[in-house]
């Protein structure tokens, strides 16, 4: 983690969703251990689960300096690395991208040019029963 941290916060513990447990998790783990591996030493990375209205948000924010120009389009294409740092087989978030449709959801990046840049999953949020 290079001096970096992780900080994750409080979610609500009425917020849920429908979807494979295991490709959730990949999903997330993946964009995690992207966000690690390029945040400037010494930031943080973010984890951060939220509704808005009938979605349920999960971003994973980092500070790598932002995103290469003309990056965003073919982010999410195989056998891309927009990295000097060539480890990985450029996989990872075509894979978290098809999990996350596989129920329902979406997968997207926003860039925040010279901080860094924010995946977000959006996943229809599940109704819980009242108790």
């Amino acid at each position: 983690m290079r001096g970096s941290k992780l900080v994750v916060s409080s979610v609500d513990p009425q917020l849920a969703l429908a979807g494979d447990r295991d490709l959730l998790y990949a999903a997330v783990g993946n964009l995690l251990q992207n966000a690690l591996k390029f945040t400037h030493p010494h930031t943080e990375v973010t984890l951060n689960a939220y509704a808005v209205a009938d979605r349920v948000l999960i971003d994973v924010k980092d500070h790598c300096g932002g995103l290469p120009v003309g990056s965003v389009e073919t982010m999410f294409q195989p056998f891309k690395q927009h990295s000097a740092d060539k480890s990985g087989l450029g996989l990872g978030l075509l894979i978290a991208r098809k999990s996350v449709e596989s129920f329902g959801g979406t997968l997207s990046v926003s860039d925040m040019p010279g901080i860094g840049c924010v995946f977000t999953m959006s996943i229809p949020r599940y109704s819980m029963p009242p108790l």
